[in-house]
């Protein structure tokens, strides 16, 4: 079971991880009272779809626009207009098929300060039963790209469930991105949460793409995708609650 970006951003955010400040968006008429609630001076606006190439994505209609679905925003009337623009259109990525998604939801959140971009991901090995992370420096690329032109650029690992996580795994991936004083800390903790909320809420993947320094020099997720064992979903109702059947195919219901 996957969730939308919002409702992932909203769950690392009770577990303490850092992202943006964010308000979703099912009424066009809700846009310009949601950015007006955040700072900027940059907003970002996303279609929330349950599909990865978002942004390089295109829509079937012309009232779109010609840009994908993440766009950015330089006031609260432009974010507000960017969303109404998206709202009940079919947004057209590489994961959809041609047939697209119809984007019922958008996410504004305020825009970050790049310094750079990292991939990173917790998936269950499944010939080992056991939590691997991957890290890659080429963060904001698919990371299938990254494997089959760089595979060197890619770190990956798994984590004895014996031992669970240690210190030593973030640091571990901290220096393998070339991370460097307070984030070699940041990335440790971080790292040691993440585990925990996979392990605790019975995922299949997390995968933040990207992961970014800022222009304070913290880490922050800009991004965040979540899968969920179906088989134990009925552990969980705060996250059954999530599910949003319109995004799911009705043969795999």
């Amino acid at each position: 079971m996957n969730i939308h970006e919002y409702q992932a951003k909203a769950l690392l955010r009770s577990y303490g991880a850092p992202v943006s400040d964010g308000r979703v968006v099912l009424r066009a008429e809700e846009a310009k009272t949601a950015a007006g609630e955040m700072d900027g001076p940059l907003w970002v606006v996303k279609a929330q779809i349950h599909a990865g190439g978002r942004g390089k994505g295109s829509f079937k209609e012309a009232g779109a626009g010609e840009a994908g679905g993440v766009r950015l925003a330089k006031s609260v009337e432009e974010a507000a207009e960017e969303a109404k623009r998206m709202l009940g259109r079919t947004l057209v990525t590489k994961q959809t098929g041609p047939a697209g998604k119809q984007v019922n939801r958008i996410y504004i959140e305020d825009g970050s300060g790049i310094e750079k971009e990292f991939y990173l991901a917790l998936l269950v090995d499944r010939q080992t039963s056991r939590v691997s992370f991957v890290a890659s420096t080429e963060g904001g690329m698919d990371i299938e790209e990254v494997a089959e032109s760089t595979p060197e650029k890619i770190l990956s690992f798994s984590v004895d469930p014996a031992t669970g996580y240690q210190p030593f795994h973030g640091r571990r991936i901290a220096f393998n991105l070339g991370l460097e004083g307070k984030q070699v800390k940041q990335c440790v903790s971080l790292m040691g949460t993440l585990y925990k909320m996979f392990l605790e809420k019975d995922m299949e993947m997390l995968e933040i793409n990207p992961l970014i320094i800022t222009d304070a020099g913290d880490l922050k997720c800009l991004d965040a995708k979540m899968g969920f064992d179906g088989n134990a979903i009925y552990r969980h109702a705060d996250i059954a609650e999530l599910r949003d059947t319109t995004e799911e195919d009705p043969k795999e219901l």
